[in-house]
Protein backbone atom coordinates (compact mmCIF):
# COMPACT_ATOMS: atom_id res chain seq x y z
CA UNK A 1 0.00 0.00 0.00
CA UNK A 2 0.78 3.55 -1.04
CA UNK A 3 -0.35 5.54 2.29
CA UNK A 4 0.53 8.83 2.57
CA UNK A 5 -2.61 9.85 5.58
CA UNK A 6 -3.17 6.87 7.07
CA UNK A 7 -0.18 4.73 8.89
CA UNK A 8 -0.82 1.13 9.11
CA UNK A 9 0.52 -1.41 10.95
CA UNK A 10 0.01 -5.04 12.60
CA UNK A 11 0.68 -6.15 15.92
CA UNK A 12 -0.27 -9.47 18.07
CA UNK A 13 -3.08 -9.72 16.10
CA UNK A 14 -4.21 -5.99 16.54
CA UNK A 15 -4.58 -3.77 13.02
CA UNK A 16 -3.96 -0.61 13.95
CA UNK A 17 -5.44 2.22 11.13
CA UNK A 18 -4.15 5.25 12.49
CA UNK A 19 -5.22 9.06 10.50
CA UNK A 20 -1.87 11.24 10.03
CA UNK A 21 -2.99 14.27 8.72
CA UNK A 22 -1.68 16.98 11.49
CA UNK A 23 -1.58 20.12 9.38
CA UNK A 24 -5.13 19.88 8.53
CA UNK A 25 -6.46 18.01 12.21
CA UNK A 26 -6.95 14.63 10.44
CA UNK A 27 -9.08 16.23 8.16
CA UNK A 28 -11.06 13.88 5.14
CA UNK A 29 -11.28 14.07 1.50
CA UNK A 30 -11.38 11.35 -0.81
CA UNK A 31 -7.32 10.53 -0.59
CA UNK A 32 -7.87 9.97 3.09
CA UNK A 33 -10.61 7.99 2.75
CA UNK A 34 -9.67 6.03 -0.36
CA UNK A 35 -6.54 5.11 1.94
CA UNK A 36 -8.58 4.62 5.08
CA UNK A 37 -10.26 1.51 2.42
CA UNK A 38 -7.25 0.16 1.29
CA UNK A 39 -6.10 -0.05 4.92
CA UNK A 40 -9.64 -2.08 6.16
CA UNK A 41 -9.19 -4.30 2.74
CA UNK A 42 -6.16 -5.39 4.05
CA UNK A 43 -7.14 -5.88 7.53
CA UNK A 44 -10.27 -7.95 6.29
CA UNK A 45 -7.80 -9.83 4.07
CA UNK A 46 -5.23 -10.67 6.69
CA UNK A 47 -5.63 -14.01 8.64
CA UNK A 48 -3.93 -12.88 11.71
CA UNK A 49 -6.07 -9.93 12.18
CA UNK A 50 -8.34 -10.36 14.79
CA UNK A 51 -9.34 -6.83 15.80
CA UNK A 52 -9.29 -3.70 14.16
CA UNK A 53 -8.49 0.00 15.93
CA UNK A 54 -9.38 3.14 14.05
CA UNK A 55 -7.52 6.12 15.75
CA UNK A 56 -5.77 9.37 15.08
CA UNK A 57 -3.42 11.39 17.55
CA UNK A 58 -3.60 12.46 20.97
CA UNK A 59 -5.05 15.71 20.02
CA UNK A 60 -7.55 14.81 17.20
CA UNK A 61 -9.07 11.82 15.92
CA UNK A 62 -10.58 13.48 12.97
CA UNK A 63 -12.07 17.40 12.83
CA UNK A 64 -14.32 16.57 10.07
CA UNK A 65 -14.24 17.18 6.31
CA UNK A 66 -11.55 19.34 4.60
CA UNK A 67 -14.09 22.83 4.71
CA UNK A 68 -11.17 24.04 2.50
CA UNK A 69 -12.17 21.77 -0.05
CA UNK A 70 -15.66 21.62 0.29
CA UNK A 71 -16.40 25.31 0.07
CA UNK A 72 -15.44 25.23 -3.83
CA UNK A 73 -17.20 22.20 -4.28
CA UNK A 74 -20.72 21.94 -6.80
CA UNK A 75 -23.35 19.56 -6.40
CA UNK A 76 -21.28 16.75 -8.41
CA UNK A 77 -18.63 17.14 -6.23
CA UNK A 78 -20.61 16.42 -3.41
CA UNK A 79 -21.71 13.51 -4.61
CA UNK A 80 -18.31 12.45 -5.40
CA UNK A 81 -17.28 13.03 -2.06
CA UNK A 82 -20.21 11.00 -0.11
CA UNK A 83 -20.29 8.33 -2.02
CA UNK A 84 -16.59 7.43 -1.80
CA UNK A 85 -17.19 8.17 1.98
CA UNK A 86 -20.18 5.72 2.13
CA UNK A 87 -17.78 3.08 -0.06
CA UNK A 88 -15.51 3.11 3.08
CA UNK A 89 -17.67 3.22 6.22
CA UNK A 90 -19.65 0.56 4.38
CA UNK A 91 -16.48 -1.31 4.08
CA UNK A 92 -15.57 -0.59 7.63
CA UNK A 93 -18.72 -1.08 9.05
CA UNK A 94 -19.43 -4.47 7.50
CA UNK A 95 -16.03 -5.85 8.16
CA UNK A 96 -16.23 -9.47 9.67
CA UNK A 97 -13.95 -8.46 13.11
CA UNK A 98 -14.99 -6.52 15.90
CA UNK A 99 -13.40 -2.74 15.33
CA UNK A 100 -12.71 -0.38 17.84
CA UNK A 101 -12.41 4.01 17.88
CA UNK A 102 -10.20 4.96 19.85
CA UNK A 103 -10.77 8.97 20.23
CA UNK A 104 -8.51 11.44 21.43
CA UNK A 105 -9.82 15.34 21.21
CA UNK A 106 -11.82 16.39 18.04
CA UNK A 107 -13.87 13.40 16.34
CA UNK A 108 -16.46 16.11 14.55
CA UNK A 109 -18.68 15.74 11.57
CA UNK A 110 -16.92 13.10 9.04
CA UNK A 111 -14.62 11.95 11.94
CA UNK A 112 -17.59 11.10 14.31
CA UNK A 113 -19.52 9.33 11.49
CA UNK A 114 -15.88 7.00 10.95
CA UNK A 115 -16.08 5.76 14.51
CA UNK A 116 -19.99 5.75 14.34
CA UNK A 117 -18.93 2.60 11.82
CA UNK A 118 -17.28 0.91 14.72
CA UNK A 119 -18.27 -1.39 17.19
CA UNK A 120 -17.15 -0.24 19.94
CA UNK A 121 -15.86 3.36 20.65
CA UNK A 122 -13.31 4.52 23.62
CA UNK A 123 -12.54 7.94 24.25
CA UNK A 124 -10.07 9.88 26.71
CA UNK A 125 -11.61 12.30 28.59
CA UNK A 126 -10.26 14.97 26.45
CA UNK A 127 -12.90 13.59 23.80
CA UNK A 128 -15.18 16.03 21.97
CA UNK A 129 -17.62 14.71 19.94
CA UNK A 130 -20.12 16.50 17.27
CA UNK A 131 -21.93 16.65 14.25
CA UNK A 132 -21.46 20.96 13.29
CA UNK A 133 -22.78 20.92 9.81
CA UNK A 134 -25.74 22.82 10.14
CA UNK A 135 -23.39 25.52 10.52
CA UNK A 136 -21.91 25.69 7.57
CA UNK A 137 -25.50 25.60 5.65
CA UNK A 138 -25.37 21.70 5.06
CA UNK A 139 -26.47 18.48 6.87
CA UNK A 140 -23.99 15.30 7.72
CA UNK A 141 -23.60 13.67 4.23
CA UNK A 142 -21.43 10.65 5.50
CA UNK A 143 -24.61 9.20 7.75
CA UNK A 144 -24.20 11.06 10.82
CA UNK A 145 -28.33 11.29 10.07
CA UNK A 146 -28.66 7.71 10.21
CA UNK A 147 -26.85 5.80 12.50
CA UNK A 148 -26.62 8.27 15.54
CA UNK A 149 -30.26 8.13 15.86
CA UNK A 150 -29.98 4.23 15.43
CA UNK A 151 -27.36 4.09 18.46
CA UNK A 152 -28.58 6.71 20.47
CA UNK A 153 -31.81 8.18 21.31
CA UNK A 154 -33.69 10.17 18.80
CA UNK A 155 -33.93 13.22 20.64
CA UNK A 156 -30.77 13.86 21.82
CA UNK A 157 -29.01 12.96 18.46
CA UNK A 158 -31.67 15.82 17.24
CA UNK A 159 -30.20 18.00 19.08
CA UNK A 160 -26.86 16.97 18.20
CA UNK A 161 -27.67 17.28 14.08
CA UNK A 162 -30.11 20.27 14.13
CA UNK A 163 -27.96 22.74 16.35
CA UNK A 164 -24.46 21.33 15.47
CA UNK A 165 -23.64 21.73 19.18
CA UNK A 166 -19.98 19.80 20.35
CA UNK A 167 -20.83 17.15 23.26
CA UNK A 168 -17.84 16.38 25.73
CA UNK A 169 -16.64 13.31 26.26
CA UNK A 170 -18.69 12.99 29.75
CA UNK A 171 -21.93 13.74 28.58
CA UNK A 172 -21.06 11.33 25.12
CA UNK A 173 -20.40 8.26 27.64
CA UNK A 174 -24.28 9.21 28.61
CA UNK A 175 -25.68 9.68 25.47
CA UNK A 176 -24.55 6.37 24.71
CA UNK A 177 -22.56 7.13 21.79
CA UNK A 178 -19.30 5.82 23.40
CA UNK A 179 -18.74 2.79 25.52
CA UNK A 180 -16.42 4.05 28.20
CA UNK A 181 -14.21 7.31 28.82
CA UNK A 182 -10.76 6.68 30.27
CA UNK A 183 -7.80 9.49 31.19
CA UNK A 184 -5.47 10.00 28.31
CA UNK A 185 -2.28 7.88 29.33
CA UNK A 186 -4.83 5.03 29.76
CA UNK A 187 -6.66 5.17 26.63
CA UNK A 188 -4.36 2.59 24.45
CA UNK A 189 -4.14 0.28 27.48
CA UNK A 190 -8.00 0.09 27.36
CA UNK A 191 -8.26 -0.42 23.75
CA UNK A 192 -5.57 -3.11 24.40
CA UNK A 193 -7.45 -5.14 27.09
CA UNK A 194 -10.62 -4.54 25.09
CA UNK A 195 -9.29 -5.84 21.87
CA UNK A 196 -7.68 -8.91 24.21
CA UNK A 197 -10.81 -9.98 25.47
CA UNK A 198 -12.42 -10.23 21.93
CA UNK A 199 -9.03 -12.06 20.67
CA UNK A 200 -10.20 -14.90 23.63
CA UNK A 201 -13.98 -15.66 21.55
CA UNK A 202 -14.42 -17.74 18.39
CA UNK A 203 -13.36 -15.61 15.43
CA UNK A 204 -15.91 -17.25 13.95
CA UNK A 205 -18.69 -16.70 16.54
CA UNK A 206 -17.74 -13.14 17.04
CA UNK A 207 -18.64 -13.08 13.23
CA UNK A 208 -22.20 -14.39 13.33
CA UNK A 209 -22.70 -12.13 16.39
CA UNK A 210 -21.83 -9.27 14.02
CA UNK A 211 -23.51 -9.98 11.22
CA UNK A 212 -27.04 -11.36 13.35
CA UNK A 213 -26.81 -7.49 15.28
CA UNK A 214 -25.88 -5.37 11.54
CA UNK A 215 -28.31 -7.05 9.65
CA UNK A 216 -30.68 -7.06 12.19
CA UNK A 217 -31.03 -3.40 12.73
CA UNK A 218 -32.12 -2.85 8.77
CA UNK A 219 -35.32 -5.73 8.93
CA UNK A 220 -38.29 -6.30 11.08
CA UNK A 221 -38.09 -7.78 14.93
CA UNK A 222 -39.20 -10.89 13.18
CA UNK A 223 -36.41 -11.56 10.43
CA UNK A 224 -34.09 -10.32 12.74
CA UNK A 225 -34.70 -13.38 15.30
CA UNK A 226 -35.16 -15.31 11.79
CA UNK A 227 -31.26 -14.30 10.89
CA UNK A 228 -29.75 -14.89 14.82
CA UNK A 229 -31.76 -18.34 14.62
CA UNK A 230 -30.47 -19.50 11.43
CA UNK A 231 -26.80 -17.96 13.00
CA UNK A 232 -27.28 -19.61 16.23
CA UNK A 233 -27.46 -23.21 14.45
CA UNK A 234 -25.17 -22.48 11.88
CA UNK A 235 -22.95 -22.44 14.77
CA UNK A 236 -23.07 -26.01 15.84
CA UNK A 237 -21.36 -27.10 13.05
CA UNK A 238 -18.30 -25.99 13.87
CA UNK A 239 -15.20 -26.75 15.95
CA UNK A 240 -15.01 -23.89 18.20
CA UNK A 241 -19.20 -24.46 19.32
CA UNK A 242 -17.59 -27.98 20.48
CA UNK A 243 -14.20 -26.97 22.30
CA UNK A 244 -16.64 -23.79 23.99
CA UNK A 245 -19.00 -26.41 25.54
CA UNK A 246 -16.22 -29.11 25.82
CA UNK A 247 -14.41 -26.69 27.90
CA UNK A 248 -17.12 -25.29 30.41
CA UNK A 249 -17.99 -28.87 31.25
CA UNK A 250 -14.47 -29.71 32.24
CA UNK A 251 -14.51 -26.31 34.01
CA UNK A 252 -11.25 -25.24 31.27
CA UNK A 253 -10.35 -22.31 29.39
CA UNK A 254 -11.49 -22.77 25.65
CA UNK A 255 -8.65 -23.10 23.07
CA UNK A 256 -10.75 -21.56 20.19
CA UNK A 257 -9.53 -21.71 16.42
CA UNK A 258 -12.05 -19.98 14.58
CA UNK A 259 -13.17 -23.47 12.64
Amino acid sequence: MDLKYVLYSTEDGIAWIRLNRPDKLNALNHVVFDEIGQAVAAAAADDDVRVVVLTGSDKVFAAGADIEHMSKGMISDAFKLTDGSFRIQESLADIPKPTIAAISGYALGGGLELALCCDFRIASETAVVGLPEINLGIIPGGGGTQRLPRLINYSLAAEMVMTGGMVKAEKAERYGILNRVVPQDQLMDEVKKLAGKLMSKSSVALRAAKTAMRKGLNVSLKDGLHIEQDLFCMLFGTEDQKEGMAAFLEKRKAEFKGK
